[in-house]
Parts: C-alpha cells; sequence; structure tokens
C-alpha cells in the first residue's frame, strides 16, 4: 500500500508565487512599466527570463536573492504536513510539479530542511551564468492545448508513473494538492479512487466546482482545504483504513 502525494508550490506550499516574491529584490522593489507589460499569456517562463536579466542588470547577486526568497512563508498547516510526511515516508511518495524553478525550490526547502520530504521535483530548470545572471528555461515540450507553453502538468504525471510501474512502484491513490488554472488538467487526468485537494478560494476550486456546474465534473473525490492540517487529517483516516 504507497500512496503518491503531488503537489504545486507557489500558494500551495509556500503561501506566495516566488516569482513574484523576487521582485523585493529589484530597485525600489518594482519593475517598470515596459517589463511588467511585457508578460504574453502562456509565456510566463519568458518573462521571467527578462525580469531576471533586469534583476542581474541592476547587480541583484545570488545571495541577496536566495536571503530574499528563504523569507517566503509556508502556507497554514504546511510545515505539520510536510513533517508528518516526513514522518511515514515507507507510505508515501511525495513530488512536486511546479512552474517555478529549480534554484527557487530548492533554496526554499533547503532552508526549512524539508528538501528530504520530495521524492522528485518537476520544474523549469534554472542556474547562475558565468556573469551571476540567473537563468530559466522551459520545464519541456508538449501539445497540450489547455496548459502554458513551458508545461503540462499531465504529461509530467503520467510520465512519472510510468516510469515508476516499470520499477514495479504502483499507488494506491494519488493526492493532487495545488491552488492554480494550471492544476486543472492533471486533476481532469485522476481516477475515481484518486483525490484533488484544491486550496480554497483559489482559481483551482473555482474550475472544479465550474466543471461540475456544467455536468462534467471530475472524476476523482474533491477535498477542498484552507490549511494544510485539513489534509493531514485526510492523510491521518488514509493510512488507519
Amino acid at each position: 500500500m504507497k500512496f503518491l502525494l503531488v503537489f504545486d508550490f507557489d500558494h500551495t506550499i509556500i503561501d506566495e508565487n516566488s516569482d513574484t516574491w523576487i521582485v523585493k529584490c529589484a530597485p525600489e522593489k518594482k519593475l517598470p512599466n515596459g517589463l511588467r507589460n511585457s508578460y504574453r499569456p502562456g509565456h510566463w517562463t519568458e518573462y521571467m527570463g527578462r525580469v531576471f536579466a533586469y534583476l542581474g542588470d541592476n547587480g541583484v547577486k545570488e545571495d541577496e536573492m536566495k536571503r530574499t526568497m528563504t523569507t517566503i512563508p509556508f502556507t497554514a498547516g504546511m510545515v505539520d504536513l510536510l513533517g508528518f510526511i516526513g514522518e511515514n515516508k515507507e507510505l508515501f511518495d511525495c513530488i512536486i510539479v511546479s512552474d517555478s524553478n529549480t534554484v527557487f525550490i530548492d533554496w526554499i526547502l533547503k532552508a526549512a530542511d524539508f528538501h528530504k520530504v520530495f521524492d522528485e521535483v518537476f520544474t523549469n530548470p534554472a542556474a547562475f551564468s558565468s556573469t551571476g545572471y540567473l537563468t530559466v528555461q522551459n520545464f519541456h515540450i508538449h501539445h497540450c492545448a489547455k496548459c502554458p507553453k513551458n508545461l503540462c502538468k499531465t504529461k509530467v504525471l503520467k510520465e512519472f508513473l510510468d516510469k515508476q510501474l516499470e520499477r514495479g512502484v504502483s499507488y494506491t491513490q494519488i493526492a493532487y494538492i495545488g491552488d492554480g488554472g494550471n492544476d486543472l488538467c492533471p486533476v481532469t487526468f485522476l481516477k475515481k479512487d484518486d483525490i484533488a485537494m484544491p486550496r480554497q478560494g483559489y482559481t483551482l476550486e473555482k474550475k472544479i466546482s465550474q466543471l461540475a456546474q456544467d455536468l462534467s465534473p471530475v472524476e476523482c473525490s474533491v477535498l477542498v482545504w484552507s490549511s494544510a492540517t485539513d489534509i493531514v487529517s485526510y492523510l491521518k483516516l488514509l493510512i488507519k483504513e
């Protein structure tokens, strides 16, 4: 009996958007209008590349970025949830699928000593160049019309499950914990024994209830959470069964 927990990162594990939080490092803690208005829907990673270039041009160094990023608060109850998963790793495999980037997620998880809770992190690859600029790339190429250009979370999840099956690992249940519009695609992929856990008041919850109103509800069960302690309660019941 093994369960797979799939986490989004921004507004799910942390209570902010890591990509907008980094703007605190910019001069006067804001971006010029031209840069801010250069975002095109579905092309967030390219936009963040321009933001990182702007920060680099303004002399913002790696250590300052790291200090800023590690002040992001975790979502209510999340420290308890990750602690609980860490204590029960023999029952839970745990992955992150996020539109953030490897550098930010790595910094934040390591600073709080939660990196060992997660078996794998799937997110946009980022690195510092020889000139000290942070660069970011799209995670992969996909052909899903519903998802942003750089990341289809369903494709990531399918490939992970296939790889696990090859290793002889299959899951009694998948729990998907997220908040955003790009979390709807993987939620619609879940089966009836699985569970979607949308954060209360966020886009994913609204989209799931819209589907139910349109009489095409998701196949899996749904548990809305406002604090991650709601998720801990659910997992405790699950492992008692």
